[in-house]
């Protein structure tokens, strides 16, 4: 079902998205060669705590953790463990928070330390095409219409587009319809509508499409072990138009960002 929010509920969802973008700003901020998983993780529960908010992730049908951590070749879903990161490594950061019964979500990819020049393209790529889509989201716009823009920026840069894992409807539940997939037909679709809040976030591979699930039951990987990356922020389709929740400490006007600067 469709959830159409209030400017309540939507002012609810941007201190949780407000939540998140500090947490995305800390954990860039700690996560150099040497650092853990876990000591991110812990990061990420102090900003919490400090915001009265509560995780998303953290017991999500089991997930153990307060960060989605994923190295490497790990799509999404990795989760935080001793393992060190060292110069070279990408890390993808998938965090999510929960205000007054409302979420907010979002995940970036950054190096560590020195990274290839083919990993930072990948990582350039995947977050130009979030911003592509977040471009196009404005009601009337057909969610067809995201995911071709989405799909054609990966495919023409030589990526593998992810299927298995699509952005989401987010509100009262962090994962509500409609699914938002980061491919698709032109002029196919359901019509985005004011009051909806919408997850984008593509995940593009230097190799194919294809995954697989590691035996904990939640670690998504490339399964050819190629390399991945993951960008993914919470709009809301406002009477003020639609608004990035997770970018920063105020909400984005999507209508407002200086394109230049982001592609």
């Amino acid at each position: 079902m469709i959830t159409i929010k209030s400017r309540r509920e939507f002012d609810r969802m941007q201190v949780a998205g407000a939540c998140v973008a500090e947490i995305h700003r800390t954990v860039r901020d700690a996560a150099v060669p040497g650092a853990t998983l876990l000591e991110l993780d812990a990061l990420a529960r102090k900003v919490l705590e400090n915001r009265n908010c509560t995780p998303s992730f953290l017991g999500y049908h089991g997930f153990p953790a307060v960060l989605c951590l994923s190295v490497n070749d790990v799509v999404v879903h990795g989760i935080p463990d001793d393992y060190r990161l060292r110069s070279g490594d990408i890390l993808a950061v998938d965090a999510g928070a929960i205000y007054e019964g409302f979420h907010g979500d979002a995940a970036f990819t950054m190096g560590i330390g020195e990274i290839t020049p083919e990993a930072r393209n990948l990582i350039d790529v995947t977050k130009r095409a979030m911003w592509a889509g977040i471009r196009l989201t404005q009601p009337g716009v057909r969610l067809g219409d995201i995911g071709a823009t989405i799909e054609g920026i990966g495919l023409e840069a030589g990526y593998g587009v992810v299927r298995d894992y699509v952005g989401h409807g987010i509100g009262r539940q962090m994962h509500e319809e409609p699914q938002v997939p980061n491919y698709g037909t032109f002029g196919k679709g359901m019509k985005l509508r004011k009051g909806m809040a919408i997850c984008i976030e593509p995940q593009f591979t230097a190799g194919g499409e294809e995954t697989s699930v590691d035996a904990d039951g939640w670690t998504v990987r490339t399964a050819d072990g190629s390399l991945a990356a993951h960008w993914e922020h919470t709009l809301a389709l406002t009477s003020d138009g639609t608004m990035v929740f997770t970018e920063g400490e105020e909400p984005l006007a999507v209508d407002l960002v200086d394109w230049s600067t982001i592609e």
